[in-house]
């Protein structure tokens, strides 16, 4: 067991992701891929669903504590205000940008291009995505307990920021309630850390499943379009991400993968930015550096709306169905299906497979009927859970490097951890609550 806790944690989870790979493969051809994923249903996969059911547990707990704590720790409400618009600044930027690299690997991979769809079962698409207005106005919760109940993140947040500045307006009045949720901050972290000890088996199960139920079949038939994904997803978080860590922060890149790789390997195993949040603000905060102020409030948010992988994968999904169907798309057609693609992608479920149902919403830019869009939901649907992986990775993989970029600019990043050698325990020169406290 000693020598199991002195592997980093993260090399625990990659190497039960590709060990998790390599069995679901071996025992589908040994068993059969449907006898195999019937088997690891049955006494595997139930593994994965505690370690996500155990995440989950902590997504409101986190997101409560943490932002109301850092609200406080911030000590002057005016900083809000330059902290959300830097944020919400980066997140739009980087949606852009992931956009264009979708269009872009669209054209140049033509994965639609003589695909058979023929053997593919439609799959209607049904709801109608919120407007604008609905979202708003969803933001403001009529009961803050029924928000916490119901897991309704950006409501959360909403209230915990309002909560954080009415305990800095009460000034000592409200000094113990501050103490309070820093402590009960502090304490949720701590459960965090034992519930990322289940990281390793979580992954390994989750995987393995993936892969027996998948089937190598499956994937052969949508090679190209896999490819076109994953390759566009590695360019966004090469160029734009590593782009922003590198030259615009001047931070070294190998440090932030290296601090990050517990969320990515959680990430693309679960697939899921919200079950992935708990694990996320722990490796910004301690692998990283970046103060609990700005990680309790900038990272939820982007587990909301930061959907980047999201907004890639729209946009070579509609090359993929005009491909497909030999639609001609002009240039208005391109801007069209980046802006909608955008737009939709805010907010969007941070659950597997949601973005697959925000598609008849991009589609419909350049006129596809609802039977060809069910047709093309139920030719992906069997392989979408690989391409969301590597979806949700990226996503997570863009709060972080968000977070980081504001708690730069806001001088709230500790570069003597984020710069700390991987093999060498960090000893802070102060703790850190006494360094809050002196700075309060």
């Amino acid at each position: 067991m000693r020598g199991w806790f002195k592997i980093a944690l993260w090399q625990r989870v990659l190497g039960a992701l590709v060990i998790g790979v390599i069995f679901g493969g071996v025992l589908s051809q040994v068993m059969g891929g449907p006898a195999a994923a019937s088997w690891l249903e049955t006494f595997v996969k139930p593994v994965g669903d505690l370690f996500i059911s155990l995440i989950r547990m902590l997504i409101v707990p986190l997101i409560l504590t943490t932002l109301v704590s850092g609200v406080v720790a911030l000590g002057d409400p005016k900083k809000l205000g330059s902290i959300g618009l830097k944020t919400m600044a980066l997140y739009f930027a980087t949606t852009f940008f992931a956009n264009i690299i979708g269009i872009i690997f669209g054209l140049l991979f033509k994965p639609g291009e003589g695909v058979d769809l023929g053997g593919a079962d439609a799959v209607p698409v049904s709801g109608e995505a919120p407007t604008l207005v609905e979202r708003l106005l969803g933001i403001v919760p009529e009961n803050p307990v029924a928000a916490l109940a119901d897991g309704d993140v950006l409501a959360i947040i909403f209230f915990a920021v309002l909560l954080g500045i009415g305990i800095l307006m009460a000034g000592r009045d409200g000094k113990l309630v501050g103490d309070l949720f820093t402590q009960a901050a502090n304490v949720v972290l701590k459960v965090t850390h034992l519930v990322m000890e289940v990281a390793p088996f979580g992954v390994f199960a989750l995987v393995s499943h993936t892969v027996a139920s998948q089937g190598l079949e499956a994937l052969a038939s949508i090679a190209i379009l896999i490819a076109a994904v994953y390759l566009g997803l590695l360019t966004h978080a090469v160029l734009i991400y590593g782009g922003i860590i590198r030259f615009v922060l001047n931070l070294p890149v190998m440090n932030f993968l290296r601090g990050m790789l517990d969320a990515i390997a959680v990430a693309y195993s679960t697939a899921s930015s919200s079950a992935t949040l708990p694990v996320t603000i722990t490796n910004a905060t301690e692998n990283l550096g970046v103060k609990r102020s700005i990680a309790g409030s900038v990272l939820p948010l982007g587990a909301t709306i930061n959907m980047d992988g999201t907004a890639l994968y729209l946009g070579i999904l509609a090359l993929f169905t005009a491909q497909a169907f030999g639609y001609d798309l002009t240039l208005a057609n391109y801007i069209l299906i980046a802006f909608t693609a955008a737009i939709v992608s805010i907010g969007a479920a941070g659950i597997p497979s949601a973005s697959l149902f925000l598609l008849a919403i991009v589609l419909d830019t350049f006129g596809v009927s609802p039977e060809q869009v069910a047709i093309i939901v139920g030719f992906i649907l069997p392989v979408d859970r690989i391409m969301d992986m590597a979806r949700t990775a990226l996503n997570v993989t863009g709060d972080a490097t968000v977070a980081t970029a504001v708690a730069k600019w806001e001088g709230e990043l500790d570069e003597d951890i984020y710069r700390h050698p991987a093999d060498v325990p960090y000893e802070p020169k102060v703790k850190p609550d006494i360094a809050d406290a002196d700075r309060e």
